[in-house]
């Protein structure tokens, strides 16, 4: 019997049973679809050895007018600015105390207790001490003239924290009588919290059967953040908004508009910051309001509050700017805001508004353009050359002057699988070298309340892929080379990652690669069939610079019928020099499955990609009917 030649349907489909999927792919991991065929996707590298503190979920990347490549990494304790591979710390400072701080250490303990009254510190924020004298013994001045991370908060007045040595029976001094502390913003938390109630923080952070409000420490630290020109204006969600100047340098911090030169009647919270491009108004969306001359302090999360054209310091709204607000109405609360083409998209949890500049005296006018369409979280929307792609909780969205939902191939794959309760963590990231939107969600499945998941989009030929990573931010390539994501390592240090570099996860190979195919038979299974080989079409490329033999597996599965659970057959390692695979197959129903060679070689599994191109089956009656 002649060989079959079987071309499946590019595109994973989790929508159809696998026999009605016969032809196409109904599962896959790190391979993406390519003019119609499949392939593995590319490597990682880590930018830089250095680590992130605290768990990073905002990147933002621009170049300054000296031609400086900076990227803003925002992450639940800190707040950086990277180049060279460096980060440098500019979380901006919440408060600060003169000669207030005395301290006390017990023999034998590195324990630190601090005494600063009324020092607004929680469990897990930073302090950097200055000023103080030795306590007598191994807790010197030095010992203790450092940044601290505050370990336990014993009362409003006191905290401790963990020094560098070991105090002994000497250190029994105070530190003096002119200590100081620069304490940073609160740190924020790493889950999302939809409501009020005991849980809300940390095992032990409160007794059992207490209550604690939902605030800007104990919700999920999101940031935005935009650049002002060649500065950044950074925001913590629910939190104040900050600005750094370049001109200052990186070993300055960030400080609050409030306390700028000129700053007059500037929001103190907001939900999200962002600069209109086009006439260069800072603007926050979810703004705390003005009332009797002054802002509240207390968020309005459907206010917008703008600033005058080309200032980050004039917030009154008065006849001789353009500085002013407006108010939202359909919906509860701004999920998150997206600049577009000439125009801003703001979504509440309900609705999407377009927010354009008109100029004085309304100065921004502002459209509501769909309602039932809100978005899933404030990182779930990208801009991209040819439209803005989101989620919302009910699917994958598309806008371009028009909101359009997807169709897409794997929606109540996903959308069944999202663990709603963190939802906030859901981001959108864009891959323009290869058309695609990548949506990144947490698992109910994978049950670990993180980002654990994929579904790729490529928007040029409208086919989709999914699979399993852990990247809590991405930005596209543009000032940087490569789409950067920021992952976590064996070792649970956070890492900046340099995507479509390679083919290798990182130092090591890429494994758990691989696509798999619907069922299929032949005279619709009404005979058994019998495959004796396969003729494998699979192009492999090498990275550069290296010469890999690389190989991969094809597995053959077997059932008889659809309420069966497939089976391995046979699995066999193809190379390119491999001209077929005998194997010797019986059943009704088969499945084909191209994997990664896990259990290889080292130097079989790195530096190379593969692309599956027309595979051919030897497949004949079996002899009898089934």
């Amino acid at each position: 019997m002649p060989l079959s030649k079987i071309e499946f349907k590019a595109g994973i489909n989790k929508e159809e049973t696998d026999y009605a999927n016969e032809g196409g792919w109904v599962d896959g991991n790190f391979v993406r679809f390519r003019k119609n065929r499949v392939e593995k996707i590319g490597g990682w590298v880590k930018s830089t050895s250095n680590t992130i503190t605290g768990l990073p979920r905002a990147l933002h990347a621009w170049i300054t007018l000296a031609g400086t490549r900076l990227l803003g990494v925002g992450s639940t304790v800190k707040y950086y600015i990277e180049t060279g591979g460096s980060f440098n710390d500019v979380t901006p400072v919440r408060a600060t105390t003169t000669n207030g701080i005395t301290f006390a250490a017990t023999n034998g303990s590195s324990t630190i207790t601090a005494t600063d009254s009324s020092h607004g510190a929680i469990k897990g924020d930073y302090v950097t001490l200055s000023g103080a004298a030795t306590l007598g013994g191994n807790i010197t001045a030095d010992v203790l003239n450092q940044e601290y991370k505050i370990d336990t908060v014993p009362s409003t007045n006191t905290y401790t924290f963990t020094a560098t040595a070991t105090a002994n029976a000497s250190d029994s001094g105070n530190g003096g009588a002119g200590v100081d502390g620069s304490y940073q913003i609160n740190v924020g938390s790493d889950f999302y919290v939809q409501g009020t109630g005991w849980g809300i923080n940390a095992w032990g952070f409160f007794t059992f059967g207490s209550v604690s409000a939902l605030s800007f420490t104990n919700q999920l630290r999101l940031w935005t953040h935009d650049n002002f020109g060649e500065d950044l204006v950074i925001n913590p969600r629910g939190g104040g908004i900050f600005y750094w100047e370049e001109d200052n340098g990186l070993s300055t911090r960030a400080v609050n508009i409030t306390s700028l030169s000129g700053a007059n009647k500037a929001p103190t919270a907001g939900l999200q910051t962002l600069i209109s491009e086009t006439d260069r108004h800072v603007i926050v969306l979810g703004a705390d309001p003005l009332s009797g001359g002054s802002r509240t302090g207390a968020i309005d999360p459907m206010l917008i509050a703008f600033s005058d054209q080309e200032s980050a310091t004039e917030w009154e709204a008065l006849s001789t700017n353009t500085a002013g607000s407006l108010r939202l109405s359909s919906g509860s609360a701004i999920i998150g805001g997206l600049n577009a083409r000439q125009e801003i998209l703001i979504w509440t949890d309900l609705s999407i508004y377009s927010m354009q500049f008109i100029g004085p005296p309304l100065t921004f006018a502002v459209n509501l353009i769909n309602e039932g369409a809100g978005l899933i979280g404030p990182k779930a929307a990208v801009n991209t050359p040819n439209g803005v792609y989101f989620m919302s909780k009910n699917g994958f969205y598309y806008y371009n002057g028009a909101v359009k939902k997807l169709a897409s191939s794997v929606q109540d794959y996903v959308f069944s699988d999202i663990d709603l309760e963190q939802s906030f963590k859901c981001h959108v990231g864009h891959n323009a070298k290869f058309a695609e939107i990548w949506f990144f969600y947490p698992s109910i499945i994978d049950d670990t309340r993180e980002i654990s998941r994929y579904a790729i989009y490529n928007y040029e030929e409208g086919l989709w892929s999914i699979g399993s990573i852990i990247r809590y931010a991405w930005i596209d390539s543009g000032v940087r080379n490569f789409p950067q994501a920021v992952g976590i390592n064996s070792s649970s240090s956070y890492l900046l990652y340099n995507h479509e570099n390679g083919f290798n996860d990182d130092d090591s190979p890429m494994d758990n690669v691989f696509v798999e195919s619907g069922d299929f038979d032949i005279s619709d299974g009404d005979r058994l069939a019998f495959i004796k080989r396969i003729l494998p079409d699979i192009k492999f490329i090498n990275d550069t610079g290296s010469s890999p033999d690389g190989a991969v597996n094809i597995v053959l599965k077997k059932r008889d019928t659809n309420g069966n659970t497939l089976s391995i057959d046979s699995t066999s390692q193809v190379k390119s020099t491999t001209e077929q695979s005998f194997v010797r197959a019986r059943g009704r129903q088969f499945a084909f499955r191209v994997e990664s060679d896990d259990d290889n070689n080292l130097s079989d599994r790195k530096d190379f990609k593969w692309r599956l191109g027309s595979t051919r089956f030897d497949i004949q009656p079996s002899g009898r009917r089934a």
